[in-house]
């Protein structure tokens, strides 16, 4: 009688009762060898183990390494969210040394969470965000939540915006009434601007900046609408001496990360982090470097 041997990853034996001899086993290995005898089940079983130690070697450690590591470990691992990010320098930098950069890493730090921004045009990162193809939005104005459902805005602001209105010509008022009878540009999303120039005859929408100054340096708008200190920068970047900031802005708003509603519970977490910030003196600090060089006279 023959029985054979059907463990996956083993070599096929077939084993036999040798007439004459009492309990005694045969195994033979399907090799070109002679048949090996042995005196008992156990010996039998011994000529696998050579075959069990070269496979499950590296495989036993491995599943132990995983058996010893329990939940909460996992639990603790750092969480990512990826936020999209709608802004310039000296707010967001390619080389992330921006304000806020600086600030909103330091505040998920705190909360365990490492933050990663990605660069999207203002209307679908909003749109991406609402849908949850992105964890949340930077930083926008109060009130997105009517609109966009499913993001939920951190309540402590990360910063105040001055909303203002670029040109050559110095003469032009700075309302957004006195605005309407002259040509205007704008970004496509940027609600505050969309809304109050909502009817006007002559406005143009652009994905971003660049295009923005371009069509206000080659005189095809009057006037660009931009973030204050984010267009005195590109200004002194580009090396551009005839388009300033008309004054006074023509708003300032706080602005506030928002996060897609399945991160809730992160808010109020988010939340306390950015004040004790701000208790501790690290947001003053950071300010001061990273914005107060921008926040200057405009020189008209």
């Amino acid at each position: 009688m023959y029985i054979y041997s059907h463990i996956g990853f083993l070599p096929r034996y077939r084993c036999r009762f040798r007439p004459g001899a009492s309990g005694m086993i045969v195994v033979k290995r399907r090799m070109r060898r002679k048949d090996v005898f042995f005196p008992d089940i156990l010996a039998a079983v011994r000529i696998a183990v050579p075959w069990i130690r070269k496979v499950c070697g590296r495989t036993i450690p491995l599943l132990a390494s995983l058996l010893l590591v329990s939940p909460a470990d996992f639990a603790a691992e750092t969480r990512v969210l990826v936020l999209n990010d709608v802004n310039e320098p000296p707010f967001t930098t390619p080389e992330h040394t921006g304000f806020l950069d600086v600030i909103a890493t330091e505040a998920f730090r705190r909360i365990k969470v490492e933050l990663r921004l990605v660069k999207l045009p203002a209307e679908r990162a909003l749109l991406l965000a609402n849908d949850g193809l992105e964890d949340g939005d930077m930083e926008r104005i109060a009130g997105l939540e009517e609109q966009y459902p499913n993001l939920v805005r951190v309540p402590e602001k990360i910063i105040d915006w001055d909303f203002s209105a670029f040109s050559k010509d110095a003469s032009i008022p700075a309302s957004f009434e006195a605005l309407r009878r002259h040509s205007v540009g704008l970004i496509k999303g940027w609600k505050i601007y969309e809304r109050n120039m909502a009817g006007a005859e002559r406005v143009t929408t652009v994905d971003d900046p660049q295009q923005l100054f371009r069509l206000l340096d080659r005189d095809r708008i009057e006037v660009a609408l931009y973030s204050r200190l984010m267009g005195m920068a590109f200004i002194q970047k580009q090396g551009v001496k005839n388009i300033h900031p008309l004054e006074p802005p023509l708003a300032s708003r706080a602005m506030y990360i928002y996060l897609n509603k399945r991160h809730a519970k992160l808010v109020p977490k988010l939340a306390e982090a950015l004040r004790a910030l701000k208790r501790e003196g690290f947001y003053q600090r950071v300010y001061r470097e990273k914005l107060l060089p921008y926040n200057k006279a405009t020189g008209w």
